[in-house]
């Protein structure tokens, strides 16, 4: 069951969800979430600093899917009340970039939650930007503690 009502776009809002800070934000929206599963949006600006030849580069991308996982995190600890704790990625597996969204695109990634035990958690993540898929991978996650 979707818990967001409506897709959450407040800058200010969404950036407290997450450990990251100006100008290393890259989510700006938060569209569905549930225990399983959260999708992000983002929408790409000019200066952003993985953008270059008007193109969102890979590590913007790998960084997108990052703090997806960390707003997933983030909002379920403001559900509870409380203040959302920082994470680190803890491993990357089976990266695919299958093509580089332009200035002004809006990404919409998908994170499905495959484990989470004890602070690690093991998710699926496809990035999407026109309904094409441009991205996915499978990355492991930790809290600090």
């Amino acid at each position: 069951m979707n818990l967001v009502k409506k897709p959450i776009t407040e800058e200010g809002f969404i950036q407290n969800l997450i450990p990251q800070k100006w100008p290393f934000v890259m989510v700006n929206a938060l569209f569905y979430f549930s225990n399983e599963k959260v999708v992000s949006g983002f929408t790409i600006k000019e200066d952003n600093l993985f953008v270059n030849n008007d193109c969102f580069q890979g590590p913007g991308l790998i960084e997108n899917m990052a703090q997806t996982v960390a707003l997933h995190t983030g909002y379920s600890y403001f559900l509870k009340g409380k203040e959302a704790p920082t994470g680190y990625i803890g491993s990357i597996k089976k990266v695919e970039i299958l093509n580089l969204p332009e200035v002004g695109s809006e990404l919409k990634t998908t994170v499905v939650i495959l484990h989470d035990i004890m602070g690690v958690t093991l998710v699926k993540v496809e990035v999407q930007c026109k309904g094409e898929i441009i991205a996915t991978s499978e990355m492991k996650t930790v809290l600090a503690k």
